[in-house]
């Protein structure tokens, strides 16, 4: 019986997402946070599926400034997707209407969709980019990871 119940019990919790929740302390960009959590420690949260503008880049104090509207000081969920290879967690924020953060960024123009596969995100991407929304105004805005290659190839090479 206890056999049973263990095997049960781990068939369905092997989907449950891992979440944290807490109150948005810091906006670092548009697309990462910092969150106090319930055990009072600060957890650095960057978006998956999406990508912001980079700071110093084109539209990237909007993406900041919309974010910061949306969760700065507010209470919320964060369903955890990961790390990304420099170890930061990443996530999905949903905000206390039930949307979430990364939808809210690409609806409006802030944000480039990472996910190509993923036909929703992709098209809210279209449909901003359709509209002129955000940094869609410019006909081929320089999307963040090809602005960050640039700025390591301009950097000084040490000896």
């Amino acid at each position: 019986m206890i056999k049973l119940f263990i095997t049960i019990f781990s068939i369905f919790n092997i989907g449950t997402p891992e979440t944290i929740s807490g109150k948005v302390i810091r906006v670092i960009d548009g697309n990462t946070i910092e969150i106090l959590d319930s055990e009072k420690e600060v957890v650095k949260i960057m978006l998956s599926e999406v990508d912001c503008p980079e700071l110093g880049q084109e539209f990237s104090e909007e993406a900041k400034k919309l974010t910061e509207k949306l969760v700065l000081k507010k209470r919320v969920v964060v369903e955890l997707k990961g790390k990304d290879r420099w170890g930061n967690k990443l996530g999905q924020v949903m905000l206390n209407n039930g949307k979430l953060l990364h939808h809210e960024l690409l609806q409006n123009g802030l944000a480039w969709a990472k996910e190509e596969d993923n036909e929703a995100l992709v098209n809210m991407q279209a449909t901003a980019k359709a509209s002129k929304s955000g940094l869609w105004i410019s006909e081929d805005p320089t999307p963040p990871w090809i602005y960050r290659r640039q700025q390591t190839m301009m950097a000084p090479k040490g000896r």
